[in-house]
């Protein structure tokens, strides 16, 4: 049986800048929630904040990280380029920098592999078309978006940059681009035992990318915390199911970003294990008797932002 303890991993970047194995998330977390959650994680203890600009809660973000009273230089602060903002990410992230209140974050991702149409104002991040399809502007690739955020870097205003949602053939497809000159600091993607992503972690690992683990513990009502292996696993160790599975995503080497506005919660998904490699090993197959599942797919049609060769 192992014994939990407050996560003080850090993993290095391609670049020689460290990132906190675990952070946390802030999707779907409203102005408020969102504030009091990232003070009661600073405080437990967490020093990664993961938010994003479609998220629409930068600015409680921001002024939680400002009134925590922690130097900003012991914080890392992740944000990403809204797909509505693929034509202009040096714009978009001075917006991001404003409404968190902050000179610079230490990572900027491409939220997703996609531009969609900002002269659409049907909706302020997500346009539709007449027929309820998202307003996709097809003449925008992605490899031109990164193109631009390259450039970020040498203003100082991001310390690195990456993208999230990335396949193994959108990532070949950027390495392989005339553009290209920084590799992605990391790829952050939905990570579980039902969705462990083992091809995409081994071509990351080769290409030294460092994979982030969103929705690391399902989505609401997940089943993962109610599966039968992973309960078994958590209490042959005496800790919670979320314990186990934020404690295999860093087994695996990867950044693990799981999401809670509730004060015990947060401070509970700090503790984590040294799991077995027996364990680990038995949460590294559970899909196959599951079947693979993923519980976060918007609908990009006709792109098939998953999709492989």
């Amino acid at each position: 049986m192992a014994t939990p303890h407050k996560s003080s991993k850090v993993f290095k970047l391609n670049n020689g800048e460290t990132i906190p194995a675990l952070g946390l998330g802030t999707w779907q977390a409203s102005a408020d929630d969102v504030y009091k959650a990232v003070l009661v994680a600073l405080e437990a203890g967490y020093r990664h904040i993961d938010s994003a600009l479609a998220y629409g809660n930068e600015e409680p973000v921001g002024r939680a990280i400002r009134d925590s009273g922690i130097p900003r230089k012991e914080i890392f602060v992740t944000t990403k380029l809204a797909p509505i903002d693929a034509l202009d990410p040096a714009g978009s992230l001075d917006r991001s920098l404003k409404n968190l209140g902050l000179d610079y974050v230490d990572l900027y991702l491409m939220h997703w592999p996609v531009c969609l149409n900002k002269a659409n104002k049907s909706h302020p991040g997500i346009p539709l078309l007449p027929n309820g399809k998202r307003d996709i502007v097809f003449d925008r690739e992605f490899t031109e978006t990164y193109a631009d955020m390259q450039r970020l870097v040498e203003t100082g205003k991001t310390k690195s940059i990456g993208v999230s949602n990335f396949s193994i053939k959108n990532l070949k497809k950027l390495l392989a681009s005339p553009e290209f000159k920084i590799v992605p600091a990391t790829n952050q993607v939905e990570i579980h035992p039902y969705l462990p992503q083992t091809d995409l972690l081994e071509f990351s690992k080769k290409h030294n990318i460092l994979l982030q683990a969103f929705s690391p513990l399902g989505s609401s009502n997940s089943p993962l915390l109610k599966d039968e292996t992973i309960r078994k696993i958590a209490e042959k160790n005496k800790v919670s199911a979320a314990t186990i599975l934020i404690s295999w995503a860093i087994w695996r080497g990867t950044v693990v970003l799981p999401k809670s506005t509730t004060a015990l919660r947060i401070e509970s998904n700090f503790n984590v294990i040294d799991l077995s490699e027996e364990d680990g090993q038995e949460l590294e197959n559970l899909h196959k008797v599951t079947g693979v599942k993923r519980f976060v797919s918007p609908n990009w049609d006709p792109i098939d932002v998953y999709g492989e060769e």
